[in-house]
C-alpha cells in the first residue's frame, strides 16, 4: 500500500518552526563518538530512522546510549570491536563512518558494505585510498570490508573527486594517528566543518575546515566529558524559506544559520 501526501494549494503559510539538526552531520557525529574514551552528549539530534540504526550499532560495539527527545548520550568507554555484520548496516549509507571512526580507534574493522537508499552508484574508493595512504591494508570480498593497520601514520591524500563522506571519513581515521595528515580538495560543506568542530571539541587537532586543505594533526586519545550541538540542517531552512516566498507567506524560522 502506497503512502500519498495530497497539497492543496492556494495557502499562505504563516506561522513559527524550529530547524532541526542537520541530518548529514548528525550521521557523522554519532560514529565519530567511538573515538572518545567517555560519555559524550549530542543536542539537537533529529529524530529520523537513520538515527536509530546508528543507535542499534553502537550497542553493538557494547557502547552504551542513551535517548532522549532530541538528545543523545554515547558512553563508548567500554567499547568492543566486533565484525558489524546486521541488517542495521544496510539501513543507511551514513553506516561507512563506522569504518573510519573504529579504524582510527581500534586499528582494525570488519564490517559489512554500507546500504542506504540508491542514488546511483556511490563508489567508496577514495575512503579505501585514504585509508591505505594512512597505512592499513584493507581487503574487500564476500560484501564484508576488512582494514586493518599495526600504526596509522599521516600522510598527504588528494581526493581524486571531492567527496563529503571520503573527506569525514579520512579525518575520522586520522585523528589518533602519529604525525600530520594533509586533505587536499576536500569538501567543504557544512557538516565538514561542524564534525571537525566535535572532533576538537573533544581534544583533535583540526585546521581548515571548510575550505579545501583540511589539516590534521594526530593526538594520542579524545577525551569525551564533552557536550555539542548539531549544527541547523540548511536545507530544512531553505525549503521553509522557498516554501514562504512560494506561497506569499510569513514564517519565523528559528535555529537557523
Amino acid at each position: 500500500m502506497s503512502e500519498i501526501i495530497a497539497i492543496e494549494g492556494g495557502h499562505k503559510l504563516n506561522g513559527t518552526v524550529e530547524i532541526s539538526g542537520a541530518k548529514n552531520a548528525t550521521v557523522a557525529l554519532i560514529p565519530a563518538i567511538i573515538l572518545a574514551d567517555s560519555p559524550v552528549t549530542i543536542y539537537g539530534v533529529p529524530e529520523i530512522s537513520d538515527v536509530d540504526a546508528l543507535a542499534v550499532l553502537l550497542e553493538e560495539l557494547n557502547c552504551t546510549v542513551l535517548r532522549s527527545h532530541d538528545s543523545l548520550i554515547v558512553d563508548p568507554s567500554r567499547m568492543e570491536n566486533v565484525p558489524l555484520v546486521s541488517d542495521a548496516v544496510d539501513k543507511l549509507r551514513a553506516s561507512y563512518y563506522l569504518m573510519g571512526a573504529l579504524l582510527g580507534k581500534c586499528k582494525k574493522v570488519v564490517m559489512k558494505a554500507p546500504g542506504g537508499c540508491f542514488l546511483g552508484p556511490r563508489p567508496i574508493d577514495l575512503h579505501i585510498k585514504g585509508f591505505e595512504a594512512l597505512g592499513a591494508n584493507v581487503d574487500i570480498g564476500q560484501g564484508k570490508i576488512i582494514a586493518k593497520a599495526k600504526k596509522l601514520k599521516g600522510a598527504s591524500i588528494y581526493m581524486d573527486i571531492t567527496s563529503v563522506g571520503a573527506t569525514i571519513n579520512v579525518m575520522l581515521a586520522s585523528v589518533l594517528a602519529e604525525g600530520t595528515t594533509i586533505i587536499d580538495n576536500a569538501a567543504k560543506e557544512p557538516h565538514i566543518v561542524d564534525v571537525a568542530n566535535f572532533l576538537n571539541t573533544m581534544g583533535a587537532n583540526i585546521k581548515g575546515a571548510g575550505t579545501d586543505t583540511i589539516k590534521i594533526t594526530g593526538v594520542k586519545e579524545l577525551t569525551g566529558n564533552a557536550t555539542y550541538s548539531v549544527v541547523p540542517d540548511q536545507i530544512e531552512a531553505g525549503t521553509f524559506m522557498v516554501a514562504a516566498v512560494a506561497s506569499r507567506g510569513n514564517i519565523l524560522l528559528k535555529n537557523c544559520i
